[in-house]
C-alpha cells in the first residue's frame, strides 16, 4: 500500500475514539455563529489532548492515556442516507488529486525508475519523451514513498460514516455536552430542558439513532459566555449555581469572543485552525437529512413526525439494504472536475436538504445549517480564547470523561463477576476461561446463519463486549484483548456470527496495539472476521473496514504479499470505486516488496484504472493507466501498450485534454502494431476524430493556422531522392535518345565516382589542366549515396522532382489526398556582384496556402504539383514523385510534405457510432534528413556527429542551355575490332545558346567523331547512303610488293605517340580528324558559328570500333557544354549516356619479330643513297639492319552472326624506327581467306627508317607503311584508321615494361655512386622494336538473305625481339590474397639487365664459301679464309671477347659434321663503338673432305666502363655449314 501520513497505531486509534454528543440552546448557537462556526466546529481543532491522562483499571493498576482524541458531534436522530454516503465517498476521491509540487516522487524498482507522484500523469504519457529529465530525486529508502491522499480521504470518510450497530459500542455516545448561553433568562431551566431532551432521545424508545454507550450517559453542563456582549459577573454567579446543583466535576464556564467588533487588527495576526478541518466535514454533518434542532421543541416535533420512518429495531440497521457502498454502476455519476479547495460544506455539494439541527463533523456541532467554509472563521476569538477552548477540552476529558469511563469499567467488571459467580477479579477469571473447557470453534461453512440473533442489553456477553470497547477506547489494550477473547468464545458458542466477527476483529487489533507486542498479530482472526462479515452476515461495509485495518497492520509488518492478497479478495462488482481503490493499493503493495513485482504492479494498476473509469473517476483512471505505461513501454508487449495508449486517449479526450488524446492515439499508430486489421481501423478512426476536434476549430485565424504533424504514413526521409531537370524524351523512330539520369535507375556509388572523374577530366582540359577549387560536379539525382555536403544547383524554369518514400505500417489501407511539397524560398539575384547583397528579400513559404485550401497558391514564385489521390495498401511501401517548378532565382528549401489523411474505406463508423465515412484531416510531415556520420578526426571517431545533407536545399541559378543527344544507326553488337559508322545529333532545347561542346568517354578507343565543316570525301550525305561502301579512305592499287610509306605527326590526331595514354585509369588519348582533341582524350565538337542556337540541331558522323575483348561492355559518354553568357553559379552542364555493346570474337593476330643474319660492311666512301621509293628494293644499309616479322592470323569466330569468312586485305605498320618493307610470302599465296577455325601466317621484312627521315623537323613523326594484299589500298594514316590507332590502349606488355623501367630507373637513381645508371636502358634498347602493326580485314556476313561486308582493324604492338605479341587482351587474373605482414619486407635488390637482354648486344655473321675444292692427296691440310662480322646493336661502347677454342662435344654434331681447327690467334678482345660493324679475319684448317659447321666461335660482350657486369655469351648464329671436296 501507499505510505500514509499517520502511523498504523495512530490510524487505528483515530479510527476508534470516544464519541461525545452536543445539545446547544439557540442563544448558545448565536454566540458561536459570530465566528462563522457552530459549537462542534468551534471545538474541532482542539479535540486532541496534548497531555497524558490517567485512570485505574479494576485491578487498581494505573493506565496512561496518550494523545487521546475525542469526537464531538451534534445529535442526529436518523442514520445517513446511502446516496449521500455514496456521493461523499465519490466526491472525496474526485477532489483529492496529487498535490502540484515541484519535486517528483520516484522509486527504483528493479530495472525500473517509476515516477508515481503529482506529475505522474505528465511524466508517463507517451508524448512526454523527456520524462526522466523531470525526476529530481530518487527514493532513498527501500519503502515506497508515494502517497495516495484520495485513498486516505476515502478511508477517513468511510470509517467516520460507519453507522452505530447493536453488536459493538465503539461509535456509541459516551457523554453529552449541554451548552447554554449566559445571556439566557434562566440558564438553569434551559439546562433542564436540554437534559430532558437528551433523556428522551436515549430512553424513550422512539429513536434508533443515535446509540448510547451506557444508560447512565455522562452529562456535561457548559455555560457559554460571550465576552463581547454579556455580564461576566452574572455568568460567574450562574456558574456557581451550576456547580452547586450538578457538581463541579461536570460543569464548566467557557468564555469566548474576547475580540471586540470581530475585526482583525493589523497589530495581531490570529491563525485560522478551522479551515483545514472544515474542508473535510464529518459525514454525519454533511449527509444527515434531519439533524437535531437548535431548540427542544423543534426537535421533539420533528421526532414525532419522523418516528414512523425509522427502521425496525432488529439490531441489523447496517445490513446490506443500508450498506452505503452497495453502489449501482448506473448510480455512480461521472463527476465533473471539482476545485481543489475541497467539499467541506453542504451548499457546495448540493447533495442534501438544508438542516436545522446541530449535527457536526469530526469535532463538529449542529451542522444542519453549517456555514460555508469560504468565510473567515474565529474572527471574534483571540489566542487567549484558543487557550480557553483547549483548556475546556482537557478539563472535560480529565475531570469528566475519563473518571466516568473508569467508573463504568469497574461497574461492568463487578456485574460480570457477580453474575457469573466468579472471583472478584476478571483477570483471575480469565485464567479459568483460557485454561479449560474450551468450546471447539466451528468453521464458517459449518455455522448457521445466525446473524439475526439478538442479545438483550443486560446480557453478560454484551457487557463483556461493552467493557472491552471501553478499555479499547482508553488505550487499555491488554484488558480489552482479554475481554474480546472471552466474548468471542461466548458468541461462537451461541453462533452469533455478527457479534463473534466483531469480537474477532477487535481482538486482533487489540493484540497488535498492545505495547511490547506480547503476542503476534493474529491475522487469522481478521481473515475469519472478514469471511464472516462478507459471506455469513452479507455486510460488505464491516468486511471492508476489517480489510482496511488488517491491510495497514500487515503493511507495517512488511507482509505486502498478504496485504495485496487481502485487498484483491475484497474487490467485487457491487462497488467499482471501492474495487478501484483496493486494486490500486494492492498494486502499491506489489511494488513495495523486497523483490518488487513491477509487472504485477502495472497489471493491477490497469485493473484499478478500469474500475476507476467505471466509477466515473476519469482523472484517476488516466493516472493509473499512465503509471502502468511506464512498465509496459518498450518491452515488446505491443498489444498491452496499444490498449493502454488507446485508453489514455479516450480518457484524455473525455477530460477535454485533446492534445494529449491525439498524442496517445498517435503513439499507437507510429509503432509496428500486432493488432488485427479491424482493431487498427478502429484506432485510426478514433485518432482522426480526435485530431479533427483538436485542429478543426473554425475560430482560428489564418495567421495562427499551423499544420500539425501527422503520424501516418511513415516517412523514410533518408531514402528521399531529388532529381533536377526535365524528363528526357524517348526515342523517335530510328533515333535513340541519350540515357542520361532518371529516377528509375538504381544509384551506383562506383558509377557516380566514374562520372565525376570524367567531368573533372573535361573541366581540367577546359581550364588548362587544372581543376578549379570551386568545381562542383553536376549531379542530376541526389540520394543518400551521393555527396550532399554542398548546396545543389538547379536552373530556373526547370522542374525539381522529389521522390518521397512512404510506408504504411498498418494492416488497413490509407488514403492520401492533395499531396504536395512544403517549401520555403528566399529570392536572390545572382547577376549582382557578390558583395552587393540584397537585404530586402524575405523568405516566402506556402504553409498558409497548404493549410487553407481557399488561399491562392504562390504560382508566380514556385509552382507545386498536387497529387489529388494517393492510396496505400496495407503494409505497402510506395514512393510519390512531387514536382516543383521555380520561376525565380534564389535559395529554395524543401521542408516536407502536406496532405490530407483519411481511411481507405469510406463506409465504416467508429466504435462509438460516430459517422466517420470520408473523414480526413490535413497535416504535414517534415523531411528531416541526417547527414553521414563524421569519422575523420579522433574526436569524430569517439563521438557520434553527423555532417550536413543539403539535397533538399537547392540554389536556383539563372537560365542555362539544355542539350539533348540522339544516336542514329547505333549498333548493339560488333565484332571485335569491327568498324561501324553511326551518327550523333545534338539538339539545343532551351532558350539559351549553347557553346563549348565536348565529349569524354571511359572508352576513347571505341569511337571517333567526324567533322561537318571539312571536305570529307567518304562521309555520306545522309545516314542511309553508301550502305556497302568502305568507311576507310581507299586508293585503287594492285597487291603491294613494296610498302607505301607516309610520315604522320601524332599531333594531327591529338596523340603524343604510340602507346601513350592520358586519360584516367590509363584511358588513351586521341581525337577525330574533324574534331579538336587534346592529350586528355576529350573531343571538342566544332559548332557552326561557335554556338548552337536555341532550337537548332547538329548531326555529326561517329565511327565506332568494336572492343578487342569479347563480352558485354558498358561504354559511358559524357557530353559537356557551356552557356555563351557567363553564369556565376553554374559554369557548365553535362549530359550522360551509357551504351551497351556486345563484342563478338573475330580474329586473333599474333606477331613475332626476328633479327636477320645478313650483315654488310658499310662503304664509308660511297655517296649517300637517295630516299627510298616504294618500287625500290632494299639498299645495302637497309639490308644490314633488317628483321623478319611473322604475323599469325586465326579465325576464332564461331559463325554465331553468320560470318562466312574473313579476308586479310592489308597489313600496315607504324613506328618511329621501323617500317614494313615487303611481304616475302611465296608467290601465288596472296589470297588470305580464313574460314571458321582456320589460321594463316604472313611473313614480312621490316627495315629501319633512314637517319635522314629523322631530322629535326620530322623527329616526332611516325612512319606509316601500307602493304595491301588485295586490289585496294587503305590509307592507314587517315581517318578513321589512324584515329583508332592513336586512340588504342597500350598493350599489357607495354604497361608492364613501363612499370619495370620506371622501377629500375628509380632504383638506379636512388643508388649513390653508381657508374652504370644507364646500363639498363642501353641494354633494353638493343632488344626493343617498338613496331605497331595494323591488320585490316573484311568479313562477309549473310543476313536476311543479303550479303553485308563488315570491316575492321586489329592492332598488335611488337615491343621486344623474339617475344610474341597478340591482339587479344587477356583478362588479368585476380590477385591472390596476401597475408598481413606486420614487418616491412626488405628492399628488393637493384634491378640488373637479364641474361637474355645482355645476349642481344652483339650480332654476329660468318662469311665463307659454301663449297671449297682442295686436293687432299697433294696437300693434307686445307685452309679456308673465314670472315667473322661483329655488329654492335647498342648505342654504347661494348667490350667483346671472341673465343675460338670452343668445340662441339655433342655426339649428334660429331656424327653429322667433321672436326676442324682454327689456325692463328684463337681469342680476340675488341671494343666496338656504338652501332659499329667490324670484320675479323679467321682461318679454318680441315684434314679431310666432308661437311663442317663453322659456327663454333663463342662471342662474349659487356658494356664498356661497367665494373659490376661480366661478359655475357651472345646469341649464336644459325649453323654455318661448309662442304670440303677433294679434287
Amino acid at each position: 500500500m501507499a505510505q500514509c501520513v499517520q502511523s498504523v497505531q495512530e490510524f487505528i486509534q483515530d479510527s476508534f475514539v470516544p464519541m461525545v454528543a452536543v445539545l446547544c440552546s439557540e442563544d448558545a448557537e448565536k454566540v458561536t455563529r459570530k465566528n462563522n462556526l457552530n459549537f462542534p466546529e468551534l471545538l474541532r481543532p482542539f479535540c486532541r489532548l496534548t497531555s497524558e491522562g490517567h485512570l485505574r483499571d479494576p485491578n487498581n493498576q494505573l493506565v496512561t492515556v496518550r494523545s487521546l482524541r475525542i469526537c464531538v458531534t451534534g445529535i442526529s436522530t436518523r442514520p445517513p442516507h446511502t446516496a449521500s454516503v455514496r456521493a461523499a465517498l465519490a466526491n472525496s476521491v474526485a477532489t483529492s488529486q496529487p498535490p502540484d509540487t515541484v519535486s517528483a516522487n520516484v522509486i527504483t524498482a528493479g530495472d525500473y525508475d517509476l515516477n508515481i507522484s503529482d506529475r505522474s500523469l505528465k511524466a508517463s504519457v507517451p508524448w512526454y519523451s523527456s520524462w526522466r529529465d523531470t525526476l529530481t530525486q530518487l527514493s532513498s529508502s527501500s519503502h515506497f514513498t508515494a502517497t495516495t491522499p484520495w485513498f486516505e480521504a476515502y478511508r477517513e470518510i468511510f470509517l467516520q460514516s460507519m453507522p452505530a450497530s447493536e453488536h459493538e459500542f465503539l461509535n456509541h455516545y459516551l457523554a453529552c455536552m449541554l451548552v447554554v448561553s449566559s445571556t439566557e433568562g434562566v440558564p438553569l431551566d434551559q439546562f433542564l430542558k436540554l437534559s430532558q431532551e437528551q433523556h428522551k432521545i436515549q430512553h424513550s424508545g422512539d429513536y434508533t439513532h443515535p446509540r448510547w454507550f451506557i444508560p447512565n450517559t455522562l452529562k456535561y453542563y457548559v455555560l457559554l459566555h460571550d465576552m463581547s456582549d454579556g455580564d461576566e459577573q452574572r455568568a460567574e454567579s450562574v456558574y456557581e449555581d451550576m456547580k452547586q446543583r450538578y457538581g463541579s466535576q461536570v460543569c464548566y464556564l467557557l468564555k469566548i469572543n474576547s475580540r471586540q467588533g470581530g475585526a482583525v487588527g493589523s497589530e495581531e495576526q490570529i491563525p485560522d485552525p478551522w479551515s483545514q478541518y472544515l474542508q473535510k466535514t464529518h459525514p454525519q454533518e454533511v449527509f444527515d437529512d434531519n439533524a437535531s434542532t437548535n431548540s427542544v421543541e423543534n426537535d421533539l416535533n420533528n421526532s414525532e413526525v419522523e418516528g414512523g420512518d425509522a427502521p425496525a429495531k432488529d439490531g441489523l440497521s447496517n445490513s446490506l439494504d443500508e450498506h452505503p457502498l452497495q453502489l449501482d454502476q448506473s448510480a455512480e455519476p461521472a463527476l465533473p472536475a471539482l476545485p481543489r479547495q475541497g467539499v467541506g460544506a453542504l451548499d457546495s455539494m448540493e447533495l442534501q436538504a438544508p438542516k436545522s439541527g446541530g449535527g457536526g463533523g469530526v469535532g463538529g456541532g449542529a451542522a444542519a445549517t453549517s456555514p460555508a467554509p469560504s468565510g473567515t472563521h474565529g474572527a471574534w476569538l483571540t489566542l487567549t480564547d484558543h487557550d480557553r477552548i483547549r483548556q475546556f477540552i482537557q478539563e472535560f476529558t480529565f475531570r469528566g470523561l475519563l473518571p466516568h469511563v473508569e467508573k463504568n469499567i469497574r461497574q461492568l467488571n463487578d456485574q460480570l463477576v457477580s453474575r457469573k459467580g466468579l472471583s472478584r477479579s476478571l483477570f483471575s477469571a480469565t485464567k479459568k476461561w483460557f485454561g479449560g473447557g474450551k468450546v471447539p470453534e466451528k468453521s464458517i461453512s459449518e455455522m448457521k446463519n445466525t446473524a439475526g440473533l439478538l442479545y438483550p442489553p443486560e446480557a453478560p456477553e454484551l457487557q463483556i463486549r461493552k467493557m472491552a470497547d471501553l478499555c479499547f477506547l482508553v488505550q487499555h489494550y491488554e484488558l480489552a484483548y482479554s475481554c474480546y477473547h472471552t466474548a468471542k468464545k461466548d458468541f461462537l458458542s451461541d453462533q452469533a456470527m455478527m457479534y463473534a466477527a466483531g469480537a474477532l476483529e477487535m481482538a486482533a487489533v487489540s493484540a497488535f496495539l498492545q505495547p511490547g507486542a506480547p503476542r503476534p498479530y493474529p491475522a487469522h482472526y481478521m481473515d475469519t472476521a472478514i469471511q464472516t462479515y462478507r459471506d455469513v452476515c452479507k455486510n460488505m461495509m464491516l468486511a471492508e473496514r476489517c480489510a482496511l485495518l488488517s491491510a495497514e497492520i500487515l503493511k507495517s509488518q512488511a507482509k505486502y504479499s498478504d496485504a495485496a492478497t487481502l485487498l484483491i479478495k475484497m474487490t467485487s462488482e457491487d462497488s467499482d470505486l471501492r474495487s478501484a481503490l483496493l486494486l490500486e493499493q494492492a498494486a502499491h503493495c506489489f511494488i513495495n516488496m523486497r523483490n518488487p513485482m513491477v509487472r504485477k504492479f502495472a497489471f493491477h494498476m490497469i485493473l484499478a484504472g478500469h474500475r476507476y473509469s467505471k466509477a466515473g473517476q476519469r482523472r484517476h483512471a488516466l493516472r493509473c493507466y499512465c503509471q502502468a505505461l511506464q512498465v509496459y513501454r518498450g518491452k515488446g508487449w505491443s498489444l498491452a501498450e496499444d490498449h493502454i495508449n488507446f485508453t489514455i486517449g479516450r480518457q484524455s479526450y473525455t477530460l477535454q485534454q485533446s492534445d494529449n488524446a491525439a498524442a496517445a492515439f498517435r503513439h499507437i499508430l507510429i509503432n509496428d502494431s500486432q493488432q488485427s486489421p479491424t482493431q487498427q481501423a478502429a484506432f485510426l478512426r478514433e485518432y482522426l476524430y480526435v485530431y479533427k476536434s483538436v485542429n478543426g476549430s473554425p475560430g482560428e485565424s489564418d495567421s495562427e493556422c499551423v499544420l500539425p504533424q501527422l503520424p501516418l504514413p511513415c516517412l523514410n526521409s533518408a531514402q528521399t531522392r531529388v532529381f533536377f531537370g526535365h524528363e528526357r524524351r524517348l526515342a523517335e523512330g530510328e533515333k535513340q535518345a541519350a540515357t542520361h539520369v532518371t529516377l528509375d535507375q538504381e544509384c551506383d556509388v562506383d558509377l557516380s565516382r566514374l562520372w565525376i572523374r570524367l567531368e573533372e577530366q573535361v573541366v581540367a582540359m577546359v581550364n588548362r589542366g587544372v581543376v578549379p577549387s570551386s568545381f562542383q560536379p553536376n549531379q542530376a539525382c541526389l540520394s543518400q549515396h551521393t555527396d550532399n555536403l554542398r548546396f545543389p544547383l538547379a536552373v530556373v524554369e526547370e522542374p525539381i522532382i522529389v521522390e518521397v518514400s512512404f510506408r504504411n505500417p498498418l494492416k488497413v489501407p490509407l488514403s492520401l489526398s492533395d499531396l504536395s511539397l512544403l517549401w520555403k524560398f528566399t529570392p536572390k539575384d545572382f547577376s549582382r556582384p557578390p558583395d552587393d547583397t540584397d537585404t530586402s528579400s524575405q523568405s516566402i513559404t506556402n504553409e498558409k496556402e497548404a493549410a487553407n485550401a481557399q488561399t491562392t497558391p504562390k504560382n508566380d514564385v514556385i509552382t507545386a504539383e498536387v497529387i489529388s489521390e494517393f492510396s496505400m495498401s496495407p503494409e505497402e511501401t510506395r514512393v510519390a514523385r512531387l514536382k516543383l517548378l521555380p520561376h525565380q532565382t534564389g535559395e529554395l528549401r524543401i521542408l516536407g510534405v502536406v496532405y490530407n489523411l483519411g481511411t481507405g474505406d469510406s463506409g465504416n463508423s467508429s466504435a462509438e457510432g460516430l459517422p466517420l465515412g470520408g473523414l480526413s484531416v490535413c497535416g504535414r510531415q517534415y523531411l528531416e534528413i541526417q547527414g553521414p556520420r563524421l569519422n575523420q578526426t579522433k574526436e569524430e571517431k569517439t563521438s557520434v556527429n553527423h555532417g550536413q545533407d543539403h539535397r533538399l536545399d537547392p540554389i536556383i541559378a539563372p537560365p542555362m542551355p539544355l542539350l539533348e543527344v540522339f544516336f542514329l544507326q547505333f549498333p548493339t553488337a560488333l565484332l571485335c575490332g569491327e568498324l561501324r559508322k553511326a551518327w550523333v545529333e545534338f539538339v539545343n532545347v532551351s532558350g539559351v545558346p549553347l557553346a563549348g561542346l565536348r565529349v569524354a568517354s571511359t572508352h576513347p578507343h571505341f569511337f571517333t567523331l567526324g567533322a561537318r565543316g571539312k571536305d570529307h570525301a567518304r562521309t555520306p550525305l545522309s545516314p542511309t547512303a553508301s550502305e556497302h561502301n568502305s568507311a576507310y579512305k581507299t586508293v585503287s592499287a594492285p597487291p603491294s610488293t613494296v610498302a607505301t610509306v607516309t610520315l604522320v605527326s601524332p599531333a594531327e590526331f591529338g596523340g603524343s605517340g604510340v602507346g601513350v595514354s592520358g586519360g584516367p585509369e590509363g584511358m588513351p588519348t586521341g581525337g577525330g580528324s574533324g574534331c579538336n582533341s587534346s592529350s586528355s582524350g576529350v573531343v571538342e565538337v566544332e559548332l557552326p558559328g561557335q554556338a548552337l542556337q536555341p532550337g537548332e540541331a547538329l548531326q555529326v558522323p561517329m565511327w565506332l570500333r568494336g572492343p578487342d575483348t569479347e563480352g558485354v561492355h558498358e561504354i559511358h559518354f559524357l557530353f559537356y557544354y557551356e552557356s555563351t553568357q557567363k553564369n556565376g553559379k553554374l559554369s557548365h552542364r553535362v549530359l550522360r549516356h551509357t551504351a551497351v555493346i556486345c563484342a563478338i570474337r573475330s580474329l586473333c593476330v599474333r606477331a613475332t619479330a626476328c633479327r636477320s643474319n645478313t650483315l654488310h660492311v658499310p662503304q664509308t666512301h660511297a655517296p649517300p643513297a637517295p630516299a627510298p621509293h616504294p618500287a625500290q628494293p632494299l639498299s645495302q644499309d637497309e639490308r644490314s639492319s633488317s628483321m623478319l616479322v611473322f604475323v599469325d592470323v586465326e579465325n576464332i569466330n564461331t559463325s554465331e552472326v553468320g560470318v562466312r569468312e574473313f579476308h586479310i586485305v592489308q597489313v600496315s605498320s607504324s613506328s618511329r624506327h621501323w617500317r614494313l618493307h615487303t611481304c616475302i610470302n611465296p608467290a601465288g599465296d596472296k589470297d588470305s581467306k580464313l574460314g571458321s577455325r582456320e589460321r594463316g601466317k604472313l611473313c614480312f621484312r621490316a627495315s629501319r627508317c633512314k637517319p635522314q627521315q629523322a631530322t629535326s623537323d620530322v623527329e616526332d613523326k611516325l612512319t606509316f607503311a601500307d602493304l595491301n594484299l588485295g586490289n585496294e589500298q587503305i590509307v592507314s594514316s587517315s581517318t578513321p584508321c589512324a584515329d583508332f590507332f592513336f586512340r588504342r590502349g597500350p598493350c599489357p606488355d607495354q604497361k608492364k615494361a613501363a612499370v619495370v623501367v620506371a622501377a629500375a630507373w628509380g632504383q638506379y637513381a636512388a643508388a649513390p655512386g653508381s657508374v652504370a645508371d644507364d646500363n639498363l636502358a642501353v641494354v633494353k634498347k638493343c632488344s626493343e622494336v617498338e613496331l605497331d602493326l595494323i591488320v585490316l580485314w573484311k568479313a562477309y556476313v549473310v543476313e536476311d538473305n543479303k550479303q553485308l561486308i563488315l570491316e575492321g582493324q586489329l592492332h598488335v604492338s611488337l615491343q621486344t625481339i623474339g617475344k610474341e605479341a597478340c591482339s587479344l587482351t587477356h583478362r588479368e587474373e585476380s590477385q591472390e590474397m596476401v597475408l598481413l605482414k606486420f614487418k616491412p619486407d626488405p628492399p628488393p635488390p637493384l634491378a640488373r639487365p637479364s641474361q637474355e637482354q645482355l645476349s642481344h648486344l652483339i650480332k654476329t655473321c660468318l662469311q665463307y664459301p659454301q663449297t671449297y675444292q682442295h686436293p687432299f692427296p697433294q696437300q693434307s691440310l686445307c685452309m679456308v679464309p673465314v670472315t667473322l662480322m661483329l655488329s654492335n646493336c647498342s648505342l654504347a661502347q661494348v667490350d667483346v671477347i671472341i673465343d675460338l677454342r670452343h668445340k662441339s662435344t655433342s655426339p649428334e654434331s660429331l656424327d653429322v659434321c667433321g672436326v676442324f681447327v682454327w689456325l692463328g690467334q684463337t681469342q680476340y678482345k675488341l671494343q666496338l663503338a656504338a652501332q659499329e660493324v667490324r670484320c675479323v679475319r679467321l682461318r679454318a684448317c680441315f684434314t679431310q673432305p666432308g661437311v663442317y659447321n663453322l659456327g663454333t666461335p663463342r662471342v662474349f660482350a659487356k658494356l664498356a666502363h661497367s665494373t659490376n657486369m661480366y661478359e655475357t655469351s651472345q646469341q649464336s648464329a644459325l649453323p654455318a655449314l661448309i662442304i670440303i671436296n677433294s679434287v
